[in-house]
This record gives C-alpha cells, structure tokens and sequence, in this order.
C-alpha cells in the first residue's frame, strides 16, 4: 500500500476532511487538530498499515508513524485544505481525566507564581521568629501582600492560562475574573446589602484565591464565544461580539456559577456540622482526607466563620485540626515525590511545594504542581490526612487561635491549661508527615527501576557501542512524560537530561534527517544502528527556537564531533521538558538494546548503549 493509500485510509477513518483543522507533524507523528475526536475510532487508526500507535496530547490527535512521517505529511495536505501551524487545546478522555487534565493543565503555568508566594509567605513567618524583623514591620507587611498577590489574584492567573489551553479570548476571560475580583464588588459583599443584577438576586460571595468559579467560566466561555459569533452581524462583529460576551459571561459568573460554590460551601458546612455532633472522630477522617478537594474548589471558606473565630473561649475542634493533617500531608507526598523522582525538573518543583507545604501551610503548588498531577501522590496524602484527621477527633486537638497549620504554625495548639493538646497535635504531624511520606515513596510516580545496571557479558560478538551524545542524568524511557517513547513505540533506548546545551555524534556514522524545526536529529551509524536523538518533548512548538545545527541533511559525521546546540534555559523557560530521548529506531534489527552506565550520570562520548 502506497503513502498516499494510507493517508486516505487514515483521513477516512478520522471523519474526513471536514473534521480536521489542522495538521503538522514532527519527527515520527502526524499531529492532527480535530473537530470532534469522538468521531474517531483508535481501534481502526490502528489497523492501518504503517501506524505504529495514536496518542492524544496537547489537543492534539497524534498518529505516530515512525521516521518516515515526512512523506506521509507530504501525501496528507495534498488531500485538502489544512492548517500547518499546531493548536493546543485539552485531549479527550473520560470526564474525570479531561476535568483532571483542565484543571492541572491551567494550573501548571502559573506554579512558578504560587511557589514564589509560598516562599515568600514562609519567609513572612521565619524573619520574626529568628528577630530579623519585627512582625508588625512595614518590611513585613510588603512581604506579606507580596505572597498574597498570586493567591489572591488567582482567578486573574487562573483565567489566562486556561484561555489559552482552550483557546478562549484571552482578555475577556480575564476580564470576568476581573469583575468577581472588583474592588467595588468587593466591598458591595462586605457592606451586607442585599445584591442583585437586572433584578436577579446576586449571593454575596469573595472569589479571591478561588479555583473553581473562573475555571467553569473560561469553559462556558468556550461555547458563549461561538454562540454569540454565529449570532451576531458580520458588520458589528468587532464591537458587538466581545460585548456581549463579557455581559453575558459577567452575569452568568455572578448570578449562577460563583453562587454554585456558596451554596454547595453552606450545605457542606451545615452537613458537616451535624457529623460532627453525630461522629466527630469520623468527620475530622473524612475532612482529613478530602481537604485537598475542598480547598480546590474553594469551599473552605464556607467554615471560615468557626477558623477565624478560633480563641481560648471558642477553640476550633474541627477545620484547623483537619488541615493540619491535610497540609502536611501534602508537603510530606511531594517530599517524597521529589526523593523518588529521577528528573530534575520535578525533584525541584516537588521539593519547593513540599516545603512551602510543610513549613507554611501553602498547599496550592503542592496540589497542583504534584500530588493532582501524578495521582498516586494524592492517594498517599489523602490516607496520610485521613489517619492524622481520625487521631485528632480521637483526641479532641483543639486550635486556639487562626494560622494556617504547618509545622511552623503549631504553637496555635497550645494552650497551658492543656498541655496535652500541643503533644497530641504533634502527634498528628507525625502521623500526617511519615504515613504520607512512606506510601508515596511506596506508590511512587509510575516511574520504574532504571535498567541501568545491565551488563554486556563476555564474549557477545557483533556487538555495536551507541557513545552519550550528551551530558547529562540518565533516566529509562518509561520515565518519560511521552508514550511513544515511554512505551517503546518507536524503538528501545535511553533518556538523558542535558546538563550543557551541546550534542555530539555518538558514532561514525551519517545525518540521515534534521527535522526543519531542529528539535531532532537521525543518524545512521557504520554498521546499520539508526539512531534517533530528540531534544525535549513537543519542542517542535519552538519551530527552531533555541537549536543550532552544525550538520546538514547526507553529512558524514565522526564520533565526539559536535553536531547541535540547543539553548536549555530557553527551553525551559517556554515551559518544554529538556528530557532527550535517545531511540534506535530500527530495534528490530537487532536482538537487544542495553543501556551500560551503573551510574547515574553521564559525560558525553562514554559509553551508553550497547547493541546485540
């Protein structure tokens, strides 16, 4: 069957041409942009002949075809009128995972901004304790509103990031978060007046550090969008559409969906108070364990009344003593994380959320940055939190004034006329900390044992050596965040981390394809291994930024020399993985791929793979 045979097998069975926006492709995927991907049935992709396996990242439909993709791109824009430049929007899935996705999707870009907060919050509580500052300091204020900023405008962030994974305007989702954090609608809640918009009763409610409200607003966006574009006149569509999608957007948050989190918030609150009065051990388990969840959606606040309350006369028995189990437990997952982890990346973003956790109480990149994102994390926090909630309502742990729980906070727990209360809670971080700790290192990250420790034994002949075209941390390809190479789809080989931005040919050998992009690289060597050399995942996306190329395309090249260059805090910096996976692609060939360093890192030109 022909290139071009395929190619229409494959545009039939993905719904046409009419269901494809768009399409580009990289070293080995044809990336597609659908319509509609329910339309599609993965089983009949697969089927065809030539298609190694789909996967689906990015918004994107990948359809991994192997080196040779060129020439099936070439056959497939011949066959109608596509797109070429890429779209990232959410990939389909169950509704938990899309929903899980979208929000870990909008949340990742601004960590950087939560871990910064946090940071400078722990700093906020440290500097009085060591008698660098006075707490009551203008210095301290400034830092305080200066760790606020990105919680407080969380929304503002929140509506950014997820415009732009769902393509949504940008500036009008941003404005109506704008408007749920409007300094006089603000103090409109704050005066207690009764509210209402066009006659519609408004529920006084404070949005700021809320997730939940602008994340289902920038979805609706998604549809009010292109409900108001098919309605409105092609000659007012520049000033009537972002009208009347930012009344429309503005009314539907503040009358409907904002009011949603309230009212669940007060029935989550009523239900339980009555819990507690029924069961208070078992209630403090449970809010232990889904505290996480209730401070994603921002429902927390709905018991602020008991929390910010909390004295010697009224000692809160309920809320703070289930948060301090929760958020240690979460810093405690991440710590763990970062321990078990292999890549540089997530041992740093990990270690900082476990220790703005741990220490402040600032749970948010905890939960977004690790524990959502892997999810067997999570599972360990909410065991962790559960089992520390359980000993504290066993206990009655009281907290006699407001913080935020964390380890630095714990003197809210003491109270001299019972002095049992401060062990009991340290108990309680105890329980929350090593329990955590243990089943995340336990469950880890789905990544695996390196295969790092195998050995050539003596005597194998027709042995070929594959020489590190970089220098780096050494990690197996099921630790990559990529299918097709976690799962070998391509080929068998390794994972290098850079730590200099320079590859070198790991081989004699020739440049059988430099991709336009110069994200990657084939080689061939002298005695048939073809070689694969990809710098970072979805760098494509640079289309070129960042790389530097010394060869071209039929280029002989020889062992150690220099062939590419590639700026590594670039790529970091536009928010790509630096992981660089080293396949052979042609694996088949041959009866085994084995990875030979022992340890854990890497200078290039020594020894890496071994083929047999």
């Amino acid at each position: 069957m022909s290139y071009k045979d395929k190619v229409q097998k494959i545009l039939d069975v993905i719904g046409g041409e009419k269901n494809v926006n768009r399409v580009t492709h990289c070293v080995t995927r044809l990336r597609l942009e659908l319509k509609d991907e329910n339309l599609v049935n993965d089983d009949d992709v697969k089927k065809i002949p030539g298609v190694i396996g789909i996967m689906k990242k990015n918004g994107q439909y990948q359809i991994i075809l192997g080196n040779d993709v060129a020439n099936y791109y070439k056959e497939f824009v011949k066959l109608g009128n596509f797109e070429s430049d890429s779209v990232v929007q959410g990939h389909k899935g169950n509704i938990l995972e899309r929903i899980i996705e979208y929000i870990a999707g909008s949340m990742t870009p601004i960590i950087p901004a939560m871990l910064g907060g946090g940071m400078l919050k722990v700093l906020v509580i440290i500097l009085p304790m060591l008698g660098i500052l006075q707490s009551d300091s203008q210095t301290i204020a400034f830092l305080t509103f200066f760790g606020d900023a990105p919680y407080y405008f969380l929304p503002l962030l929140l509506a950014y990031s997820a415009s732009q994974k769902l393509k949504v305007t940008s500036t009008l989702a941003m404005s109506v978060a704008g408007v749920l954090l409007h300094p006089n609608f603000v103090h409109m809640v704050q005066s207690g007046n009764p509210l209402s918009l066009f006659g519609v009763p408004v529920i006084p409610a404070s949005y700021g550090s809320s997730v939940v409200p602008i994340l289902i607003m920038v979805w609706l966006m998604k549809y009010i969008e292109k409900m108001i574009a098919k309605l409105t006149p092609a000659v007012t569509k520049s000033f009537l559409q972002p009208t009347l999608v930012l009344l429309v957007s503005s009314c539907i948050a503040l009358v409907v969906v904002g009011p949603i989190g309230v009212i669940v918030g007060e029935g989550l609150s009523n239900l339980v108070g009555q819990m507690y009065d029924v069961a208070g051990w078992l209630t403090l388990a449970i809010l232990g364990a889904i505290m996480p969840f209730i401070v994603m959606t921002g429902m927390h606040w709905a018991f602020a009344p008991i929390f910010l309350a909390a004295s010697i006369a009224t000692p809160d028995v309920l809320i703070l003593p289930a948060m301090l189990g929760s958020n240690l437990a979460q810093g405690a997952a991440s710590m763990a994380v970062a321990l078990k982890s292999k890549n540089n990346n997530t041992k740093q973003i990990a270690f900082a959320a476990g220790f703005s956790a741990l220490l402040a109480g600032i749970t948010e990149p905890a939960l977004y940055g690790v524990t959502l994102k892997y999810k067997k994390p999570l599972y360990a926090a909410m065991i962790g939190g559960g089992l520390a909630g359980l000993f504290a309502g066993l206990t009655s742990v009281k907290a006699y004034l407001f913080a935020v729980p964390s380890l630095i906070a714990l003197p809210q727990f003491i109270y001299s006329d019972v002095p049992s209360n401060i062990v009991n809670a340290l108990i309680v971080a105890v329980i929350s900390v090593v329990i955590t700790f243990v089943l995340a290192y336990i469950f880890g990250i789905d990544e695996e044992e390196s295969s790092s420790n195998l050995e050539v034994k003596a005597g194998v002949s027709n042995k070929k050596m594959i020489f590190s075209p970089i220098s780096g941390e050494i990690i197996p390809l099921s630790d990559v965040q990529d299918k097709t190479f976690s799962d070998k789809l391509i080929g068998d080989g390794v994972a290098i981390i850079p730590s200099e931005g320079k590859v070198y040919a790991p081989f004699d050998g020739k440049i059988t394809n430099i991709f336009p992009t110069k994200h990657a690289i084939g080689l061939k060597s002298d005695e048939g291994v073809e070689l694969l050399i990809h710098i970072g995942l979805d760098t494509v996306e640079l289309k070129g930024q960042g790389f530097i190329s010394h060869v071209e395309e039929g280029d002989r090249v020889f062992k150690n020399q220099l062939i590419f260059e590639m700026d590594l805090n670039l790529i970091k910096t536009k928010g790509y993985e630096t992981v660089t996976p080293v396949i052979v692609t042609n694996t088949n060939d041959f009866l085994d791929v084995l990875v030979l360093p022992n340890n854990q890192t890497i200078e290039h030109s020594k020894e890496l793979l071994v083929i047999l």
